[in-house]
This record gives C-alpha cells, sequence and structure tokens, in this order.
C-alpha cells in the first residue's frame, strides 16, 4: 500500500504504547472482556464466534523496534568505523580524538523531540553510540566535508576536551517536506543553506537513513511505477513468477495522473469522474506528513477542474489530463474493519466510537555501497487508530492516535 523511506517516525512511542496496552489488557482483564470480544467479532466474524484458529499468543504483541532499529544503526556504525579505522574507545592517541557519532537531522523547534530521544537513548544504552542533533541549518554552519576523504567533522562551538566529532551515519528526521529548505534552492548564489547542507551529507562518506536514492524510492510516484505489471516480476529469477504473484496481492490500486497514464490509470479517472466513485479512491501528492490527500468531493472536484472531458457523436466520453495532476497519484481506498476505540489526545479522552487503524511494519536494512545487503530484518510495528469517519491518518498532523494491535 504504502512505503516509507525517510522519517518514519513513532517507533520509540509506539513501543511504549504497546508496553502500556499489554499491561492493562492483563491487569483488567476481566472487565475488558467484553470489550475485546466484540472486537474480535468485528474484525474475525464466524471465526471468533466458533473459536477456530485461537492464538495461543493472545493479546498486545512486544514490539521490537526499540531494539532492531538501533541495532541497525549500530551496524552501519561499526561498518564505518571499520573503514577509516576509527572506534570510540581507541587507546591509540592519534585516533582516540576522534569520536564517532550519529547525527540526527532534525527540524527547528521539533515537536516530535521524545519519540527521537528514545531511540537516542537505547543507541547508547545499549551499544554505548552518541548522537548529535542538528537541522540543516545548522549542518550548513558546523558541519565540514573533506574534500578528499568524504570524512564529515562536526565544528563543535564548544570542545574542551579538543577531541573531533566524526559523522558515521546521518539519520534523517527531517528533509522531506518544501517547509524544511526555507531558504529555497538556489544554490549558486549560496542562498538556499539547507539543500546545500543536504548536498554536503549527500557527498559525504557516512551511512545515510535513507540516501537520496532510497528517499526517492519511497516517493508517491515510484510506488505507483512498482505496482504495474511487470515491474515486481523483474526483481525475481523466471521460475519464481508465483513469488511476485504473492506480493502483488498486498498492492493497493495505483494510478498514474501524469504523461505516462495508460488505459488502466484513465479508467481509474473516468471511475470518478463518470461513475461517482469518488469514495472508491484517494488523491495524493508527492508530500509525507499527512493531510496533504484529496477524498470524496474535494476529490472529485480537484480532477474536474484540472481534467478536459469531450464527448464524440456517438457519446463516448474521453479524458485529458492537465500536467498540473501529474504530480499526484491516483491511489485505491482501503476499508478496514471498523471496531470500537477509546481515544485519548493530550491526556484527555477525545471520544468514543468506532474507529479504524493502519498498521505498518518497521524493516531496517544494510547495504553496502556496491548493493551488497549485510543487515536486513523485521523491526518492529506502528499501529495507528482513528474515528471511521476521518479521512487523513497522520499522527502528528492530529488526525489519529498511536494504537497496539491485538493478537486473538
Amino acid at each position: 500500500v504504502e512505503l516509507n523511506t525517510i522519517a518514519s517516525s513513532f517507533a520509540g512511542l509506539a513501543s511504549s504504547v504497546a508496553k502500556l496496552h499489554g499491561f492493562l489488557t492483563r491487569r483488567f482483564d476481566t472487565g475488558l472482556e467484553d470489550f475485546l470480544e466484540g472486537n474480535e467479532r468485528a474484525v474475525m466474524g464466524t471465526a471468533a464466534a466458533s473459536g477456530e484458529n485461537v492464538s495461543s499468543s493472545r493479546g498486545v504483541p512486544q514490539s521490537l523496534a526499540m531494539i532492531r532499529l538501533p541495532a541497525a544503526m549500530a551496524v552501519a556504525y561499526d561498518r564505518y568505523c571499520a573503514r577509516f579505522n576509527i572506534a570510540a574507545d581507541n587507546d591509540d592517541a592519534a585516533d582516540a580524538a576522534i569520536e564517532p557519532v550519529i547525527l540526527f537531522v532534525v527540524q527547528p523547534n521539533e515537536t516530535n523531540t521524545v519519540d527521537q530521544r528514545l531511540l537516542e537513548f537505547a543507541l547508547w544504552d545499549n551499544h554505548e553510540i552518541p548522537v548529535v542533533r542538528l537541522s540543516l541549518g545548522e549542518i550548513y554552519s558546523r558541519v565540514v566535508l573533506d574534500e578528499g576523504s568524504g570524512r564529515l567533522i562536526i565544528q563543535n562551538e564548544s570542545n574542551n576536551d579538543g577531541g573531533v566529532q566524526e559523522v558515521a551515519v546521518v539519520y534523517f528526521r527531517a528533509g522531506y517536506a518544501p517547509t524544511d529548505y526555507p531558504s529555497g534552492y538556489n544554490t549558486e548564489d549560496g542562498s538556499g543553506i539547507e539543500w546545500l547542507a543536504r548536498e554536503r551529507l549527500e557527498r559525504g562518506c557516512a551511512a545515510k537513513c535513507p540516501n537520496l536514492g532510497y528517499h526517492l524510492a519511497g516517493t508517491k510516484k515510484v510506488q505507483q511505477e512498482l505496482a504495474r505489471r511487470g515491474a515486481v516480476e523483474q526483481f525475481f529469477e523466471d521460475d519464481e513468477p508465483d513469488v511476485a504473484a504473492q506480493i502483488r496481492t498486498a498492492f493497493a490500486g495505483l494510478y498514474s495522473l501524469g504523461a505516462d497514464a495508460n488505459e488502466d490509470d484513465m479508467e481509474a479517472v473516468k471511475d470518478v469522474l463518470f461513475n461517482d466513485a469518488k469514495g472508491q479512491y484517494v488523491l495524493k501528492p508527492q508530500r509525507e506528513g499527512g493531510g496533504y490527500n484529496y477524498y470524496g468531493d474535494n476529490l472529485a472536484n480537484k480532477l474536474k477542474e484540472n481534467c478536459t472531458i469531450t464527448v464524440d457523436d456517438d457519446g463516448n466520453k474521453d479524458v485529458t489530463l492537465s500536467p498540473d495532476l501529474s504530480e499526484f497519484i491516483l491511489m485505491e481506498r482501503l476499508f478496514p474493519p471498523q471496531q470500537r476505540a477509546i481515544l485519548l489526545r493530550n491526556g484527555q479522552v477525545e471520544g468514543t466510537g468506532m474507529s479504524i487503524s493502519e498498521l505498518g511494519c518497521f524493516g531496517a536494512i544494510v547495504t553496502s555501497g556496491d548493493g551488497e545487503v549485510v543487515h536486513n530484518e523485521y523491526a518492529g510495528f506502528l499501529l495507528r487508530t482513528k474515528f471511521s469517519g476521518v479521512d487523513e491518518g497522520g499522527v502528528a498532523s492530529g488526525f489519529a492516535t498511536l494504537s497496539s494491535p491485538y493478537l486473538c
């Protein structure tokens, strides 16, 4: 349905919420029995009533995000240190002054600091890896690229011990939105300082999470292209056609609105315009963070405003897409089972009612410069829940809340 490759947040907070929900469902199991059984029937139907497929591990599972995400960063960190023969605990006098760090690229006045700090604390507690937090503007002023070696050095404003901090891994929690580049994109006159900082990081030898290629791979347009028939198949051998087919069953319908739109894409557009199917689709721009999608009447109106409709003598309708639509994709809308929930925000009960949820799974992959996979594993989960009448689904943008899966 969707792949996020930059600033995938809430691993820390979601893990804490899962622990809370696990405690509550065990501690107050008798009082919650009717509530949980009602939701179980909503999801599993007759199988819940008959007791079929009852799991021996009922309840809220543990998320491994705060173990496996730091572990993956540690793999990249250790490989960098080995490459340049440096280490935080090196006894050699020359190298002991070099402190390799992980650089968290954050937004100025960050509002999601707690979630990020949990990952920072886990990196130190589990691996004794230090973290430095800087915005793109601060990186432009304080991070220097050694053009000869590609090493990124942080110029500390006050460093009493005389040591040097070197960036081994860059972890982006910013840089995905136009608002992260307030100085603009003019790099020739030096005014676009955030963009220049991003370029400096990309040119450096430090491992990036993600590098620019992985960042672009997570855009809606690339995902839409990967959903076309034949795209996934190219990554498997000729004797593995069933694997690609199985993967494709998990895809939602994704349709281009650009110059490359094919017959299937145009049929989806016509479905909205002529068959009143506006409720079956979502119009998505190349943005992250929530709050930018078009639903229902807004979706239909956006298409009508940017499409030219012609009718031939036989009454057949044809549609020409405006170039302005090329920044969007059209996606099939999913309708998860509804369950009763009590949602809290800022310590207050926001309300109770029917809700829907979206499950995301974290994955951690580390590759070498030539593409060799050196680390690849599942790394925990994130569940977002919102009231069923709400279209958007972002947590930070205020549309949804963090929740936890309950295994039946």
